[in-house]
Parts: structure tokens; C-alpha cells; sequence
């Protein structure tokens, strides 16, 4: 969720920080801005709605060789002009962007800053108010920069502009994201290294509590007691022609096709000449000697942590527990003697889980992130990571990172399974091929599902799925794809569950998606759904090959039992497309949700 650009270089500053904010529309946001510092002064341009109404107001006459430009989600202060970034202080010498949270600001406030009329309802601005409060005391900008990143608790990324200096960016993070990019006679600033890889793939990692003076031909890098900090820069490993939609009509329709060429990737990528798996030594090592696995996720991921729990426990006989990260800080569980803590995040920037990664790794405990952002923060910070190689995810509703998490913790399980000395009963590859091709098949299928979902969700304002076993995890996925891009309420329940009180709800012609892709359960997935048909739901059976039946709507290939999460979601991914095409949902960036959740 939100977004940093800046610039700072011999050319207009102005397109450089348009075209990266349209780079992070896939973040989440709800208003934009744009600060343009040349010799006439400061322009400040900010609306609330996309980047396609900023364009508009910023005043094409207008040239800078220096700026900083922002998208906002809001947590402070609602969604406006008024408070969308940049923001400046009482006097405008001091303009800045910032994402994150500021804990104290409340306090900051009442201690140095009650006789300041504040413009927003932000915490932004108390960052740059008080800025201006320490400098008439300092008369020194960077000193005064200093000094408020050092009063300041919570997450923070930040970029600043003095308007007495035309030379020179600040720049600083805590928990937030943020790079400074490198080019021969230019400088950049980004939250995500997507908004500036048209200008350059040279990237410096910045840490926490670190403060970074950028001009446009030198990067100094300073701990917040003045130190230098000397670190080589680091190129980005980001293809900027996957980030584009081509002959798509929307980002996430782009990546369900891509699932297949992703399974492919990840067979190849963890597959040696010899066709034996591939997984860092030390990994294989931890996974050996650790007596139980956490892994901590959120969202969509925690759904693919769910899979990859049935999978270590059943290949490798590891006791698993997956935990949501926004609850595992705060209620921490007792802990085995020697746990191996596991975090999945699509971006590795996830800051819930990030929260737990500090924590656990203060208790000297080891963990492995798995993610599809190398060099992202929970990939830096952790003591290994398997990467997704997904490639850039954009639209806000996860689908392919989402398989590829579940096929990394399956090759992850299988590999550790033959180092505990376990047979696999199958041939891993072979059956991860299966899958794929079986997606190729489920994603050349757009019409059949788009006819079934005017079918059942044509006029709905609520749905329910249900499946067990393995199903019953997917059903969770599946309602969090329905939900979160076409607003129709969804819910998944393990199958029994439902008449556990739930089944009140059910009236006639409530939509219940069911789920029968287990042979030990196929049985009883169907009596669940014969109990909501009697009191006049409207059932959608997708069952897998050899398991269908006559009335089953929808009839996946065959692939392993214990792989059929991976294509049974494919049908309802392209479902909740539909769902949201047909209502006017925004597909890609649906209201509310941000894709990077970089707040707690």
C-alpha cells in the first residue's frame, strides 16, 4: 500500500515520477500527488482518484530537475486531496512523502506542536511540521532531519524536499520499504523497484533507522547517529516487460494464463540435469533438525500455508502450524524446543509478518522466507529464502504467486521427506507437469466458466464454499477471491461445518460453490451439499476427473490427490473475474486493498 517516487537528475523530474506512480497503482490507493522544486519555487499537485486525474491537473508547463511523488492509501484522515502527499509545513520550505504509521504522533503533537494549524488529518504532517519546528532551532536541514527520525516510533518511508536546496533529496526508513536508485548522472527514490526500472535496475538497499542523503551524483548512506554507511548497489532482478498488461484486458486475467508457465518455471528452476531436486544445503538442514515448522502468513498466502502444512506432515512427517502474522506477535503460542519458523509473502514486505520475523528472530530462532520478491525485506532479514520465480504479481487479488507458493512447499516437503528418509510414492516433477498441463487446459476455459458464473452469481449478494479435506482450504481461497474483487459476501466452510448454525443462512437460490477433488471424502462433500440443495440452494459442483458425477457443473483434469489444490482454484479464480467484470468492479485494484500491506 502506498507508493514513493522521487528524482533527482539533469532532466524533467516530472514524467519519470507520473510513470512510476502508474508502476504502483497496483499497491493500492485511493488519492495522488506530486512535488516539482526548480528555480521558481515549489508546484504541488494532489487529487484524490487515480494517477490518470493527477495527470491532468499537474501543469505540463511546469519542468523540474528535482521531485517526489506519491500514492496514498489512507489510514489516517479519509480518502482527499487534503490529505494525499506531499505534504508541507507551516511556512512550505519543507515537503514530504511518507509511507507507514507513526505511532507517537498524537504525543509529537501535543508536546512541540499545539500552536501549529494543521492543513490535514494525516500523521504525515506532524513528520514535516515538527521538521520545521527543530530547524528553527537547528538552522541546519539534514541535523533537523536527524533529530525528528529519532523522535519518531512506528514505520516509516520517507522522502523530503527542502525548498532552499535544489540539490539534494532526504530520504529515510523504518520498517517501511524503500530503495534509492542509481544512475550515471541521475538519482531516484521508490518504495518498490517496479516504479523506476525504465531509468535504471542499480539499486542500494536501505535499513532501518538509516537515513540517506541523495543527490545527483553521489548517495550518502548514514546510520541515524551520523555514521557513514559504505554498500555497493544490487540489480534488481525485475523484467520490465512482465509488468506490462499487453493484449490483456486486466492484470489478474494475465496472471491465471501464466500459471502453467510458472509450474514449468519452478520445475525447471528446482530440478537439476539429473532431475533431482534442488534446495540449499542449510534449508535442508534446518527442515532435518527442527521438531516443528510455523509458518506465518496472511491473506492469500495464509491460505497456501494451510496446503503446505497437509503437505510437510504427509511427505515429510513434520508437526506444522500455520498462524495468521497479524495475531502471531500479539498471542504467541508455546513453542517447540526447536522450531523452524516459515514466512510466505507474495512481496516479502509484508509488515504483520515482519513484526513476527524480528520477534522470533530476537529469540534466536532460524527462518525461512518464501516469496517472490528476492532481495524484499522478509527475504533479507530471514536466514534463507526459496523464491517464488512467479514473476511481478500486479493486480491486487493473488493467483499465481498463490499456486507457486503451494509448489515450492511441495518441492520444499518432498525434499525434506527424502532427507528424513522417506520414499515419495510418486515422481514429483512428473506430477508437478500433470498439474501444469492440466492449467493449460482450465485456463482455455474462460467461456465455459464465465456462462456458470452468470448462472449462479449473475444477481447474488452472497455465496458460500465448502469442500473438505484439501478442498476445504481451497474454499477459503476461492471466497477470498469472490469477496475481494466483486463484493459479493463469500465464505468457505469445511463441508461439515456448515450445519454447525451456518446453514441458516442458507435461502432459496443462495449460490454453494462445492468442492469433491478427494476420494476419501468425495461422499461426504456431496451429503454436505445435498443437506443446502433440500433447503433451496443453488449448487455448483466442481469435481475432479474420476470422481464426477452426472449433475457436477464443472469437471477438472486428474492430477494427484495431493496436488489438486493447485488446479481445483483455477476455475474459481477465472469465476471471481467474471464476478467482478460483470458488476463494474474495478478487476485489478478493488476498493479498499492494497497489494503490498506495508502497515501492521
Amino acid at each position: 500500500m502506498c507508493g514513493i517516487v522521487g528524482y533527482i537528475g539533469p532532466n524533467d523530474s516530472k514524467e519519470v515520477l507520473l510513470n512510476g506512480l502508474e508502476k504502483l497503482e497496483y499497491r493500492g490507493y485511493d488519492s495522488a500527488g506530486i512535488a516539482l522544486l526548480n528555480q521558481d519555487g515549489l508546484n504541488l499537485f494532489k487529487v484524490k482518484g487515480r494517477i490518470a486525474a493527477l495527470r491532468e491537473k499537474v501543469d505540463e508547463e511546469v519542468t523540474a530537475t528535482m521531485g517526489i511523488g506519491h500514492t496514498r492509501w489512507a489510514t489516517h484522515g479519509e480518502p482527499s486531496a487534503r490529505n494525499a502527499h506531499p505534504h508541507q509545513s507551516a511556512s512550505r520550505r519543507f515537503t514530504l512523502v511518507h509511507n507507514g504509521v507513526i505511532e507517537n504522533y498524537h504525543d509529537l503533537k501535543r508536546e512541540y506542536l499545539q500552536d501549529v494549524n494543521f492543513q490535514s488529518e494525516t500523521d504525515t504532517e506532524v513528520i514535516v511540521q515538527l521538521l520545521e519546528k527543530i530547524y528553527e532551532e537547528k538552522q541546519d536541514t539534514l541535523e533537523s532531519f536527524r533529530s525528528v527520525m529519532g523522535l519518531l516510533n512506528g514505520s516509516y518511508a520517507i522522502a523530503m524536499i527542502d525548498m532552499e536546496d535544489e540539490d539534494t533529496l532526504y530520504v529515510a526508513k523504518n520498517k517501511s520499504p524503500l530503495l534509492v536508485g542509481v544512475g550515471e548522472d541521475f538519482n531516484v527514490v521508490a518504495s518498490d523497484a517496479m516504479a523506476t526500472l525504465k531509468v535504471t535496475d542499480q539499486y542500494l538497499e536501505i535499513h532501518d533507522k538509516e537515513i540517506v542523503i541523495v543527490k545527483r551524483d553521489s548517495v550518502t548512506i548514514q546510520s541515524l547517529d551520523g555514521t557513514n554507511q559504505e554498500r555497493a548497489p544490487y540489480t534488481a532482478q525485475i523484467d520490465a516487460s512482465d509488468i506490462e498488461k499487453g493484449t490483456y484486458a486486466h492484470f489478474m486475467l494475465k496472471e491465471i494464463d501464466e500459471q502453467p508457465i510458472v509450474m514449468r518455471k519452478i520445475i525447471k528452476e528446482y530440478q537439476d540435469e539429473h532431475g533431482d531436486l534442488i534446495i540449499n544445503e542449510s534449508i535442508r538442514a534446518a527442515m532435518k533438525s527442527c521438531d516443528r515448522i510455523y509458518i506465518i502468513a496472511a491473506g492469500t498466502s495464509y491460505h497456501a500455508g494451510l496446503v503446505g502444512k497437509n503437505l510437510i506432515e504427509k511427505l515429510a512427517h513434520i508437526p506444522v502450524e500455520v498462524h495468521v502474522s497479524s495475531e502471531f506477535s500479539y498471542n504467541m503460542p508455546l513453542l517447540s524446543e526447536n522450531p523452524l519458523f516459515i514466512f510466505i509473502s507474495q512481496s516479502g514486505e509484508t509488515a504483520d509478518s515482519r513484526t513476527v520475523l524480528v520477534k522470533i528472530k530476537e529469540m534466536g530462532y532460524p527462518a525461512l522466507t518464501i516469496t517472490n520478491v528476492p532481495g524484499s525485506t522478509l527475504s533479507r532479514e530471514a536466514d534463507y529464502t526459496l523464491h517464488l520465480h512467479a514473476g511481478p504479481e500486479i493486480a491486487v487479488a493473488s493467483t499465481k504467486a498463490y499456486t507457486a507458493q503451494i509448489a515450492v512447499l511441495a518441492i520444499l516437503a518432498a525434499d525434506s521427506a527424502q532427507a528424513r528418509g522417506y520414499d515419495l510414492e510418486f515422481d514429483l516433477f512428473q506430477e508437478l507437469g500433470i498439474v501444469a498441463n492440466a492449467m493449460d487446459v482450465l485456463t482455455a476455459q474462460k467461456e465455459e466458466l464465465e456462462q456458470l458464473t452468470r448462472d449462479y452469481l449473475e444477481t447474488t449478494r452472497n455465496a458460500f464454499f465448502i469442500g473438505r479435506s484439501m478442498d476445504y482450504y481451497v474454499s477459503l481461497e476461492g471466497a477470498l477471491k469472490l469477496k475481494e474483487i466483486s463484493y459479493i459476501q463469500a465464505e468457505g466452510f469445511a463441508g461439515g461445518e456448515l450445519k454447525h448454525g451456518t446453514i441458516a443462512l442458507i435461502e432459496k437460490g443462495t449460490p454453494v460453490i462445492g468442492l469433491a477433488t478427494q476420494a476419501n471424502v468425495n461422499y461426504s462433500i456431496r451429503g454436505n451439499i445435498q443437506e443446502v440443495v433440500a433447503r433451496g440452494a443453488n449448487a455448483l459442483i466442481i469435481s475432479m476427473k474420476g470422481l464426477e458425477q452426472d449433475d457436477d457443473a464443472f469437471v477438472i483434469p486428474a492430477v494427484h490427490e495431493l496436488f489438486t489444490s493447485l488446479v481445483a482454484v483455477i476455475p474459481l479464480q477465472i469465476i471471481a473475474y467474471y464476478a467482478a467484470l460483470h458488476r463494474g468492479a474495478d478487476v485489478d485494484k478493488p476498493r479498499n486493498l492494497a497489494k503490498s500491506v506495508t502497515v501492521e
